[in-house]
């Protein structure tokens, strides 16, 4: 019992923090669950699974017991926590499953079975290190980040000034393309401009960008209201339905996967060397299969939808398909006029053998 202890003392506490108010609260839930478990099954971890909930200008953190952790719809779950009467008459057929597996086992009587709410401040006392498994606002657009700093809570991913940038597609493009990245031609979408005089302004954006298009939120999550466009017709439609929201929204090339194009997904990692010198860790590029034009938040997301090869089918030749798979690592490094160098880890190193 008392190596127990000594081990769950020597653990890191992970909080994990999931669901939000954006569309794709559901799939973090999803995001949530799978880091959650993970870490759970680890020697080194004890993760504590958090719910955000609330509204964007008042957050709400919950933990979750674990059997609202099980739930796939992060609505069904922010009902529950804000309600508990409701809560408790859910709960009402475990409680004697719980009180004979108490009995079995000491590891049941610390589970968590009934949602507390936590503040930032108490968080602070209660975890080592917050992972933030949010999609969109505002997990990743600089405003928990700045949260989190004030509490000196450290978390996963860029910094504030980073996803300040990155939540808006435009900027991060403009910006990418200002540092020597080749990027797809975009036009931002006004709707008080298209009401104004609709036949002008298709005029305007057919001279810029041809038939297919892509069109999207500015700074929504990734996949989310993606649409591909192939004519006028879909694109006054896509317009009409976007109006009573007021925001603009993005109209970009289609890049078509036409055996000269590949749409990857490489993971980077930064590491503070001695002097201060950063090292990168750039991870094998992942081929993810979509079934239609466009990658779906499913096949993105969701365990058992999608479709992921590591590393990515560059070329059927393996030689040449290392060849170029290295050169993406490369690229993934050095793009950008003001990049310096630094050297690249293997993907298995976390550069504890730096000189």
């Amino acid at each position: 019992m008392g190596k127990d202890i000594r081990l769950a003392t020597m653990r890191k506490r992970i909080g994990v923090l999931m669901g939000g108010f954006s569309a794709e609260r559901h799939i973090s839930l999803e995001s949530g669950r799978n880091v959650y478990s993970k870490l759970a099954a680890s020697t080194q971890y004890t993760p504590l699974p958090l719910f955000l909930s609330g509204s964007i200008t008042q957050h709400r953190i919950f933990t979750l017991p674990i059997a609202l952790l099980l739930k796939d719809n992060a609505d069904d779950l922010h009902d529950l926590l804000l309600d508990p009467i409701k809560f408790a008459a859910s709960q009402a057929p475990l409680v004697e499953i719980r009180l004979k597996a108490s009995k079995l086992h000491k590891r049941s009587q610390e589970a968590i079975f009934t949602p507390e709410e936590v503040t930032y401040a108490t968080l602070k006392e209660r975890i080592d290190f917050l992972f933030l498994a949010l999609h969109g606002r505002p997990g990743e657009d600089g405003t928990l980040q700045a949260i989190l700093e004030d509490y000196d809570i450290p978390y996963n991913g860029s910094g504030i000034a980073a996803t300040a940038l990155t939540i808006d597609k435009y900027a991060t493009n403009q910006y990418l393309a200002q540092h020597g990245f080749p990027v797809a031609k975009q036009f931002k979408v006004s709707p008080q401009a298209w009401q104004k005089d609709p036949t002008a302004y298709i005029d305007a954006i057919e001279a810029q960008l041809a038939y297919p298009m892509i069109a999207k939120p500015v700074d929504d999550g990734c996949s989310n209201g993606v649409t591909k466009l192939t004519n006028q017709a879909q694109l006054a439609a896509y317009v009409e339905s976007w109006l009573p929201r007021k925001d603009p929204f993005l109209l970009e090339d289609f890049i078509a996967h036409d055996g000269s194009c590949l749409e990857i997904t490489t993971g980077l990692l930064t590491h503070l060397a001695p002097h201060k010198a950063i090292v990168y860790e750039i991870f094998d590029p992942t081929e993810v299969l979509a079934a239609d034009a466009i990658l779906s938040l499913a096949e993105k997301f969701l365990a058992g939808e999608g479709h992921n090869i590591t590393p990515a089918r560059f070329d059927p030749d393996n030689h040449s398909a290392k060849q170029i798979g290295d050169q993406v690592k490369k690229k993934t490094r050095t793009s950008g006029k003001n990049t310096q160098p630094a050297r690249i880890c293997s993907n298995r190193c976390f550069c504890k053998n730096i000189p």
